[in-house]
């Protein structure tokens, strides 16, 4: 029988780089405390990368969690063509070296998978195909509802301009208003980091993730695992009504709908972040007791 505590001092991650199979690179990095109750893989969102995600990971370290990320392929330190993809399920894959790489580290562990926005979605699907790997799914955002800024002449021709013209722009909203938080800072921050992608969203990805989403709304029913969906009551990115379906659908009996009042996209990001992280870690460690 082990006890696991919080620790005080922060974690160092550790970096390191996996090899997908067509010879992309993906950074990857890890924050593991002394005696780890479980491990938890992190799927950040679209246009971001791992390093934003510093003050999520080090309180999940703390309460005893082994953490596991990635630069999704095209994003961060991450090789490939800047946010684009063809086929979606190359995300799921990448996640998938990831998590092998994770349970070579800890064969005994319980497996929680968390993901944010497109990262969200890459879970769910994720879930879909290893959902008996799994001992928990949690999404924040995620974007299982997408595409209200896109016309309907365009979703017609999406999968033809894929093909032909896969690094044309997707013409979205031109409000100045900040989508990811409440925070002002937040917005302007992340235009400020070379490592995010700041650039129009390529028809080619646009394409793969309405596609990727469709297919898996059907399939909700299929998850049985413990289930923990949070969403900003106001994300104007991402529709709320997908984690509302995402929860309603599941076959889970363990699952919960938390959706934040006022609040945007990045929940995470919010004023009242501690608030949400502090949520996610109660929902975590009443599956998770220290004490095996």
């Amino acid at each position: 029988m082990t006890t696991t505590t919080p620790t005080s001092l922060p974690i160092t991650p550790t970096h390191g780089e996996l090899r997908a199979p067509d010879g992309t690179a993906l950074a990857t990095a890890s924050w593991i405390p002394e005696e780890p109750r479980a491990t938890v893989l992190l799927a950040h969102g679209y246009g971001e990368h791992i390093g934003r995600y510093g003050h999520v990971v080090t309180p999940l370290a703390a309460r005893g969690y082994a953490v596991f990320a990635l630069d999704h392929r095209g994003h961060g330190r991450s090789s490939g063509p800047r946010a684009m993809i063809h086929r979606f399920d190359h995300y799921v894959d990448d996640l998938h070296l990831l998590a092998e790489s994770a349970r070579q580290a800890f064969s005994d562990l319980p497996v929680v998978l968390l993901g944010h926005s497109m990262g969200g979605l890459i879970a769910v699907r994720y879930a879909l195909q290893h959902q008996a790997d799994l001992a928990a799914l949690v999404t924040s955002g995620a974007a299982l509802l997408i595409g209200k800024d896109v016309s309907a002449r365009m979703r017609r021709v999406a999968g033809v301009l894929a093909t032909i013209a896969p690094n044309l722009p997707i013409r979205g909203s031109s409000s100045n208003e900040s989508v990811l938080s409440t925070d002002s800072t937040v917005e302007r921050d992340f235009g400020r980091d070379p490592l995010n992608y700041n650039g129009p969203t390529k028809v080619a990805l646009g394409h793969a993730f309405s596609a990727a989403a469709a297919d898996a709304r059907p399939r909700y029913n299929a998850l049985t695992l413990p289930l923990l969906a949070m969403h900003g009551a106001i994300d104007q990115l991402t529709d709320p009504t997908g984690s509302e379906l995402l929860h309603a659908e599941a076959a889970s009996t363990d699952k919960t709908l938390q959706l934040w009042p006022d609040l945007k996209h990045e929940i995470f990001n919010e004023p009242n972040r501690h608030e949400i992280i502090a949520f996610m870690l109660r929902w975590l460690d009443e599956r998770f007791p220290t004490t095996q």
